[in-house]
């Protein structure tokens, strides 16, 4: 299914320079943008780059960008779950993931994360689905930003909290495997009684197996 996706953007203004957040982005305007080398988190920048260009061909897959000019300086992906995630198993075609969000460390601490979300809960059509991101401290840059495991999942919450994400329970047991791990999502309001009630089935799967 072709998902509706409304662009939207806003002007930033940092200390290091303004920068434009926007999107949803098409993949052959993000083909034409320069990728930042420092964007590492995931894999090298060229690969990273690549990758967002397979989201945004796809059905269902958003990208909005921080953009300093030409070049690309931070970016947060949505598309469908992992299928062999359990945020899959449901096959809720309105149950999108918030897969990776990044920034470059010359913009970090200038809330260029917050308004990546900000800008992309502006689009409308988010109103029909449950969002959700699953967070695991393996993943996020403790070392580049020298904030312990408690730390930085104060300042993730912060930042998911500005689009409107919350924190909610479940028994994933990757999750539940260490306690700063979690699950956060926001529900549209106008996601149906059904899809919210399978969205709790999928977060307590434990208890429906005896």
């Amino acid at each position: 299914m072709k998902l509706k996706k409304t662009y939207n953007a806003t002007e930033l203004k940092t200390a290091k320079g303004n920068l434009i957040i926007e999107g949803p982005i098409p993949s052959d305007e993000l083909a034409r943008l320069d990728f930042h080398e420092d964007l590492v988190a995931f894999r090298p920048p060229s690969q990273q780059h690549k990758a967002l260009l397979e989201i945004a061909n796809l059905p269902e897959g958003r990208i909005l960008i921080a953009r300093d000019n030409h070049t690309i300086v931070g970016y947060v992906t949505y598309l469908y779950p992992d299928p062999l995630e359990r945020w899959s198993q449901g096959k809720m075609d309105n149950l999108i993931e918030l897969g990776a969000i990044e920034v470059i460390p010359k913009f970090r601490g200038a809330a260029v994360g917050k308004n990546l979300l900000k800008v992309s809960m502006m689009d409308d059509n988010m109103e029909d689905f449950i969002v959700i991101t699953t967070e695991y401290y393996w993943h996020w840059d403790l070392k580049g930003t020298g904030l312990n495991v408690w730390e930085y999942r104060k300042v993730m919450e912060k930042m998911m909290n500005a689009g409107g994400l919350e924190y909610y329970a479940t028994d994933d047991p990757e999750i539940s495997s260490h306690p700063a791990n979690c699950l956060m999502a926001k529900i549209g309001k106008r996601v149906d009684t059904e899809s919210i009630q399978k969205f709790d089935q999928l977060r307590f799967m434990n208890r429906f197996m005896y």
